[in-house]
C-alpha cells in the first residue's frame, strides 16, 4: 500500500517539478524511501531531482554546478513546496547523470522556516500558474489560462493585491476559460498549521489508514455524523435519508450502514442530497451498494490525468446488514447540490434506480486535488474527471437535471406523495394503509393551499 502511494506521489512530483523549469531542464524525478537508498532512515523520503545538461555542441549548462547557478531560484521554489505539501520529504536532491563518478549532489535540506516566508503576489501567480499547468486533467485548457493569467501578470494586474482579491481574482478568471466550477485559489489559513514530526510510520502526516482517532473512527465526537443528518421513518412506512455529505466507508462505514438498517423495513426510500456538498467517491459507491443487487454493477470510471491511470467503481459484493432492492427510491436535490452528492444522484439515475425530483444540481463532476501555493493559500486543481458506465459522460458544466424538475421547497411533497400512493398499491397491514392515506391527504392539502 505504502509503495503504491509513493508511485503515486512520484508521478505527481516529477510532473510538477518539471513544470518548474524549462522544458529538458530536469530529466526525471525520483522520490524513494527507506531501503532504497542505504542513507535514508525509517520513515524518511527523499526527492532526487535528476537536472538535464547540455550535450556537447548544444547550449547550456554543461556543469551540475552551472545548472543550479541557471536555476537556482526554480530550486528553492521547489524545495518550499515540498515543505508545504511533502514534510516527511526532508531531502531534496539534485544531480546529473554522466557528469563523473561519483554523480555530482546538491542537497537543500528541509527549512521550515521557508513555509513561513511571504511570497509576493508574482511569486503566488506564477506557482499557481505552474500548478495549474502541471495538474489540471485538462491540459489544452489549463495552458490557454495559464497563458492568459501571464499576460496579465506581465502587465502588473496583480501587484499590490491583498490575498482575498488576488484568489477571487484568479479564480474569476480561470472559470472565465476553464468554465469548472471546481478550479479555484481559495485562502486557507492565516499561518501554517503546526507541523509534527515525521517519526518510523508517518512519513509526514496522516497517512491512508493510519493515523486515525479511533473515537472518531466510531462516529463519537464528530460534528456532522459522517454526512447524515437524519433518519427517520414516515408515517405510511416510507423511509428518509438526509445525507449532506458523502464520507469514505473506512470511516463513515459503520454510520452508514446503521442509517440503512434504520430504513430496511420501510416500502419506498426518500434520500434527500439538497444540502449536500460533496465527498468520497468510495462513499457513493458503499451507498449505492445497498440499492444494487449483489451480483457487482460497474458504476462509473474516473480516469486521472497525472497518472494516466483508470480506477472502476464497482458496487460491493457484501455489504453489512440487508440491501434495500425492489422498492422505489426517490433523491431530492437542488442547485446545491455539489460534486460527491451529484455523483451519488447522477449515478442513480443513469442506472434507472431512483427518481431524481427537485432541481438541477451544481455541475462539478471533477476529483479535485487541493495543492498549497503558500503558506496561506491554496488551488484547488481538478486532476481527473468522471465517466458513467451509462451514459459515458458525466455531469460537469451541466450540473444532473431532475426527471420532476420542482423547486427545492417543493421536492418533498412531490417525493414523498409519489411515495405514499406507491404504497397504497401494496397489500400492507391497516394501520399503515390509514397512515398512509391520512399523510397522502395532509401532503396534497398543503401543496394546494
Amino acid at each position: 500500500m505504502e509503495r503504491a502511494e509513493n508511485t503515486r506521489r512520484e508521478q505527481l512530483i516529477d510532473r510538477e517539478v518539471k513544470a518548474r523549469f524549462a522544458p529538458g531542464a530536469v530529466r526525471r524525478v525520483t522520490l524513494l524511501g527507506h531501503g532504497d537508498d542505504p542513507a535514508i532512515g525509517p520513515g524518511e523520503l527523499l526527492v532526487r531531482v535528476v537536472a538535464g545538461l547540455a550535450r556537447p555542441g548544444e547550449p547550456g549548462p554543461r556543469t551540475l554546478d552551472e545548472w543550479a547557478q541557471t536555476h537556482r531560484a526554480g530550486m528553492v521554489q521547489v524545495r518550499r513546496e515540498l515543505s508545504l505539501r511533502l514534510p516527511g520529504a526532508g531531502r531534496l536532491e539534485f544531480t546529473a547523470e554522466g557528469a563523473g563518478d561519483p554523480a555530482p549532489r546538491i542537497s537543500l535540506a528541509d527549512d521550515p522556516a521557508l513555509t513561513g516566508q511571504p511570497l509576493s503576489c508574482r511569486e503566488i501567480v506564477a506557482t499557481a500558474v505552474s500548478l495549474l499547468r502541471a495538474s489540471y486533467v485538462f491540459p489544452g485548457r489549463a495552458e490557454q489560462a495559464a497563458a492568459a493569467i501571464e499576460a496579465r501578470l506581465a502587465a502588473g494586474e496583480y501587484d499590490e493585491l491583498d490575498e482575498v482579491t488576488l484568489a477571487e481574482r484568479l479564480t474569476r478568471q480561470m472559470y472565465g476559460i476553464c468554465a469548472d466550477k471546481h478550479l479555484r485559489v481559495r485562502v486557507t489559513s492565516p499561518r501554517p498549521a503546526p507541523r509534527e514530526p515525521a517519526g518510523a510510520d508517518s512519513p509526514g502526516g496522516p497517512q491512508p489508514g493510519r493515523d486515525r482517532d479511533p473515537a472518531r473512527e466510531r462516529g463519537h465526537g464528530h460534528p456532522g455524523n459522517y454526512g447524515i443528518a437524519r433518519v427517520e421513518r414516515l408515517d405510511g412506512n416510507v423511509g428518509y435519508l438526509d445525507v449532506r455529505g458523502v464520507a469514505h466507508p473506512d470511516r463513515g462505514g459503520p454510520a452508514i450502514a446503521a442509517a440503512m438498517e434504520l430504513v430496511s423495513g420501510t416500502y419506498a426510500l426518500i434520500i434527500d442530497l439538497r444540502r449536500n456538498g460533496g465527498g468520497s467517491p468510495e462513499g457513493v459507491v458503499f451507498w449505492c451498494s445497498y440499492l444494487f443487487p449483489a451480483g457487482g454493477t460497474h458504476l462509473s470510471d474516473i480516469f486521472d490525468a497525472g497518472t494516466g491511470q483508470t480506477r472502476q467503481f464497482w458496487t460491493l459484493a457484501w455489504v453489512p446488514g440487508e440491501r434495500y432492492l425492489d422498492r422505489p427510491v426517490y433523491v431530492l436535490t437542488s442547485h446545491r447540490t455539489f460534486s460527491g452528492g451529484e455523483d451519488f444522484c447522477y449515478t442513480l439515475q443513469a442506472h434507472r434506480r431512483a427518481e431524481l425530483i427537485g432541481e438541477t444540481t451544481g455541475g462539478g463532476a471533477h476529483p479535485t486535488r487541493t495543492i498549497p501555493v503558500s503558506a496561506t493559500l491554496a488551488i484547488s486543481v481538478p486532476h481527473a474527471r468522471s465517466v458513467n458506465t451509462v451514459t459515458g459522460g458525466n455531469w460537469e458544466g451541466t450540473g444532473v437535471l431532475p426527471d420532476v424538475a420542482v423547486t427545492a421547497g417543493e421536492a418533498f411533497g412531490v417525493a414523498y406523495a409519489k411515495a405514499l400512493r406507491h404504497v397504497l398499491t401494496l397489500d400492507v397491514p391497516p394501520p399503515v394503509a390509514a397512515e398512509a392515506r391520512a399523510a397522502l391527504a395532509a401532503v396534497e392539502e398543503r401543496r394546494g393551499s
